[in-house]
C-alpha cells in the first residue's frame, strides 16, 4: 500500500511539473506578440517594457492562448512603473478586450482586476495592502484563474479573490501591458504558468 502511495505521489508530482512552462527563454522574444509601438526587449536575460516615442499603450501578448491557469512572474518597476498582466484576452491593434490585472505606483491598487473597454474596475484590493508592493525592487505575483474565479497574490500575500461570470467565458492571450502616458519602465523575470 506505501509503494502504491508513493508510486501515486511520483505520477502526480511529474504531471504538476511538466504542466509548467516558462513563458520567456531569457533570449528573445519568441512566442510573443508586440501590439502598439512601445518598446518590448531583452536585457541581460530580463524582459524589458519601456515606452516609446509615441507614449501610447503597449501590449505584449503570448500567441498560445490559455484559459485555466496558475502564473507567477517577477517585476521591478522604475520610474512609473504602470503596468500589468492582461488574462484571457484578445487584440485589435492596441485596443484589447480582456482583463487585466494591475502593476502600478504604490496607491494605485496592484493586483486589482480592471476590465479595459468594459466595465473599468471590477475589484480594488483593501488600502492597506498597498504597503505589500516594494517599489524599485523585484516583486513577485501569482495570478490563479479557474472557470468565473481570479485571484491575485503579491508577494505572498492574497491581494483580490472575485468571481465573474464574464471572465469564465473570457479566451485568449496572457499579456503584459505598458499604460500610456510615456516614462514607464518596467523589468520582467521568471514568467511561469502552469495549466490547469
Amino acid at each position: 500500500m506505501k509503494k502504491l502511495l508513493l508510486n501515486i505521489t511520483l505520477i502526480l508530482t511529474t504531471i504538476s511539473l511538466t504542466a509548467q512552462e516558462s513563458l520567456f527563454n531569457g533570449r528573445n522574444l519568441d512566442g510573443w506578440n508586440i501590439h502598439g509601438t512601445e518598446l518590448w526587449y531583452v536585457e541581460d536575460g530580463l524582459l524589458i517594457c519601456e515606452s516609446g516615442p509615441d507614449k501610447g499603450y503597449g501590449y505584449l501578448s503570448t500567441e498560445k492562448f490559455y484559459d485555466d491557469f496558475d502564473l507567477t512572474v517577477e517585476f521591478k518597476q522604475e520610474a512609473n512603473g504602470n503596468s500589468g498582466v492582461f488574462i484571457r484576452s484578445t487584440f485589435e491593434g492596441t485596443k484589447v478586450s480582456g482583463w487585466q490585472v494591475e502593476v502600478a505606483p504604490p496607491g494605485n491598487d496592484t493586483g486589482g482586476v480592471y476590465e479595459s473597454y468594459g466595465r473599468e474596475w471590477l475589484i480594488k484590493p483593501d488600502k492597506e495592502k498597498d504597503k505589500v508592493l516594494k517599489m524599485g525592487k523585484w516583486n513577485k505575483m501569482r495570478i490563479r484563474v479557474v472557470g468565473n474565479l481570479i485571484q491575485s497574490w503579491l508577494n505572498g500575500i492574497s491581494m483580490i479573490s472575485l468571481e465573474d461570470e464574464m471572465i469564465g467565458k473570457g479566451k485568449g492571450s496572457i499579456a503584459l501591458q505598458i499604460h500610456d502616458g510615456g516614462g514607464i519602465k518596467v523589468r520582467w523575470r521568471n514568467l511561469i504558468v502552469n495549466e490547469l
